[in-house]
């Protein structure tokens, strides 16, 4: 009996801990009957594991996490073996809701929650764009490849290189006109960390007092002021 009470009190504890936690994740995955889902976040540049939930019949289910300002969140699947399998969304206090389906997991889910959430979402859609542009070309470049033809091969070369200096200077304007965003600091840090400083140190003394002191706008400062310390 007594083991039992303790039973019962563990997972109270534990169901109270949920609940009291900041930011609350409802998803629903049309079509998953069975397995585990995950809540995923990189601390200290590693992506840890905050929460989990065992799927046993219904595909609803919330997940729990604490935020102290607005930074990306990770939907896993137990199946999901590949790392581009997965849901990423920005999340800040309060509800996210994630609908999608087993089918198509990671394919267009629909994600409603945080502003920072739409502004990512503007983003991702000029970034898809840049995206199958590239894969033509490096499509153009195979084929050049086979057939031999060195002066097709050379222009699509160059026309890679012209894409990705419009791919980071497009990422610098949308971070520059969405400074009042936490997603500005995160797209300096994961899409052009390897662009030139200046262009790096624009986009961070351009935040606003907030985004500096959220998550990713320390980072960026720390980023930046290192990589000044090695250039002298």
């Amino acid at each position: 009996m007594k083991k039992i009470i303790f039973i019962l009190l563990v997972l109270f504890i534990a169901a109270c801990g949920k609940k009291e936690r900041n930011l609350v994740v409802k998803a629903h995955v049309k079509g998953l009957k069975k397995g585990t889902v995950y809540l995923k976040k990189v601390i200290d540049t590693n992506l840890v594991t905050v929460d989990s939930v065992i799927i046993n019949g219904n595909s609803q289910f919330e997940l729990y996490s604490d935020v102290e300002s607005p930074e990306v969140f990770y939907l896993y699947l137990d199946k999901n073996s590949k790392e581009d399998d997965r849901i990423t969304f920005f999340a800040d206090k309060g509800v996210t809701e994630i609908n999608t389906s087993l089918k198509t997991f990671a394919f267009e889910p629909k994600i409603n929650g945080s502003e920072q959430q739409k502004v990512l979402e503007d983003y991702l859609k000029m970034e898809s764009r840049f995206n199958n542009e590239n894969l033509e070309l490096i499509k153009a470049s195979l084929e050049a490849q086979k057939d031999g033809d060195t002066t097709k091969l050379y222009a699509t070369k160059k026309d890679m290189d012209n894409l990705l200096k419009r791919k980071y200077l497009y990422t610098v304007n949308f971070a520059l006109n969405h400074n009042d965003s936490e997603v500005a600091p995160y797209l300096a840090l994961t899409e052009i960390y390897d662009a030139r400083l200046n262009l790096l140190d624009t986009i961070n003394n351009s935040l606003t007092t907030k985004v500096k002191g959220s998550k990713y706008g320390k980072q960026l400062d720390e980023f930046v002021t290192k990589i000044k310390a090695q250039k002298q």
